[in-house]
């Protein structure tokens, strides 16, 4: 696939590609300067690479603040999509619980739930391919609109939308639409069949027109190439602007799923991509997602060392387990709060 090369050169990763292949500053196409750049970070030594990359994140975060978000399955199973690695799909045998839309007042117990327990963000999904109009919309707009009365940011992930609905969330308070590409556009088809790279970029396209905040990253250990994963994020950083907000999720592998017995990505590697995110994502939001129950403390310890700014908190990601609040709070003090030492630990042993 021949990508776009323009000159880079004095013109910042969010501005300096413009051609006729881009509708609101979001193309299918990666920049080809990009790429190669993101391939040569990739590359580095993985000690120089997490030293730049830390370097970029105290320029960019001086207050090294990690957020805390939830995400709530606001309607979950009988999706009519096949994407390889989801529990959701209809066409699955797993063993998920399905059920339908949730009512209102049963989604905002669940955000005060999660912000009394620090969430700063409050995400709803719901198991559609594009949602339905009517009803259950109007019902999804209205969860929205409290969600935001309790001075949580809000964000919604419903599928592919049309310019009707994008606009309806706009009216609504909608903060964040996350809307995943989930890996780079060569190999979206070993993923899904369903539906094409295209039509993700057309309803990130239909949320940038509503200046509502893009939440869009991917997944890794899918069976890609470390070029798929770069691919992925020079396609991030070409978009102008940038997205907001980076979910980088390892992959949870579920029982009846194709991806069920994919071999797990390097720890390592999976630590590089989030440095090189943060690189040629400065002020985006990389936030640690699915798939942190099969990492160890210290392994997610180095992903926020390497960048990633943002945890999904709580017990459960749609359908993905968490470590918990207790566990996400600790992690949190351990990474921002000064070393307290004990008097007990302070006592030299001969």
């Amino acid at each position: 696939m021949q990508q776009r090369s323009e000159s880079f050169e004095n013109q910042p990763l969010s501005t300096a590609c413009h051609t006729e292949n881009i509708d609101c500053g979001i193309s299918e196409d990666y920049d080809e300067e990009i790429y190669q750049k993101a391939m040569n970070y990739y590359h580095l030594p993985f000690l120089q690479l997490i030293q730049e990359a830390a370097g970029v994140h105290k320029e960019n975060w001086p207050e090294a603040d990690i957020q805390r978000s939830a995400l709530l399955s606001i309607k979950t199973g009988s999706c009519p999509e096949d994407c390889s690695y989801c529990p959701q799909s209809a066409r699955y045998e797993t063993d998920i619980k399905k059920h339908p839309l949730m009512e209102v007042e049963d989604i905002v117990e669940k955000a005060k739930a999660a912000k009394e327990n620090g969430a700063q963000r409050f995400c709803m999904g719901a198991a559609w391919r594009k949602p339905p109009r009517g009803e259950q919309f109007d019902r999804v707009l209205e969860a929205i609109r409290q969600v935001k009365a309790l001075g949580m940011e809000s964000c919604v992930t419903l599928g592919l939308l049309d310019e009707e609905q994008a606009s309806k969330l706009k009216q609504a308070g909608l903060d964040y639409y996350n809307h995943n590409v989930d890996t780079s556009k060569d190999y979206y088809s070993k993923v899904i069949t369903t539906r094409k790279f295209k039509d993700r970029v057309k309803t990130l396209r239909n949320v940038r027109n509503q200046n509502i905040n893009i939440c869009c990253g991917g997944i890794l250990g899918m069976g890609e190439s470390a070029s798929d994963r770069m691919k992925l994020i020079a396609f991030l950083a070409t978009m102008s602007p940038q997205p907001e907000s980076v979910p980088i999720n390892f992959l949870v592998k579920f029982d009846g799923t194709p991806l069920e017995k994919m071999e797990d990505i390097d720890i390592l590697h999976f630590v590089r991509t989030i440095a090189v995110a943060r690189l040629l994502l400065p002020k985006s939001r990389i936030r640690l997602s699915a798939g942190r129950m099969d990492m160890s403390r210290e392994a997610q310890i180095l992903c926020l060392t390497a960048g990633a700014n943002s945890i999904f908190s709580g017990e459960v990601l749609l359908t993905s387990p968490l470590p918990g609040y207790t566990f996400d709070n600790q992690l949190i003090d351990d990474m921002t709060k000064p070393l307290t030492v004990s008097n007990k630990e302070m006592v030299h042993v001969l």
